[in-house]
């Protein structure tokens, strides 16, 4: 017979309990598609975006003026790197 309280001398973890979280949302392959109309509302949120963004455009200058930023000569072989890296986006076939 199996009993439905544990023994005193053998206590659960509960770091040993099975979590009952939700399982994540798994989508099929195939199931990824394109949409025109997905499309279109990401073309009208960029466009609505202004193309220079002036407290960026601040950040930028307040990282060029500080000595700890890394000196143009990193930021070039950090450049080149990634220039040299393959991209896995483009279809290899």
């Amino acid at each position: 017979m199996i009993n439905s309280t544990p023994r005193p001398d053998r206590t659960t973890r509960p770091d040993l309990v099975a979590s009952t979280s939700t399982r994540p949302h798994v989508i099929p392959p195939g199931a990824d598609r394109f949409s025109a109309e997905n499309s279109l509302a990401l073309r009208a949120a960029l466009a609505a975006q202004p193309e220079i963004r002036p407290e960026v455009v601040a950040r930028g200058r307040l990282l060029a003026a500080d000595s700890a930023y890394p000196s143009s000569a990193v930021l070039r072989q950090v450049g080149e790197a990634i220039l040299r890296a393959p991209d896995f986006s483009e279809d290899a076939s």
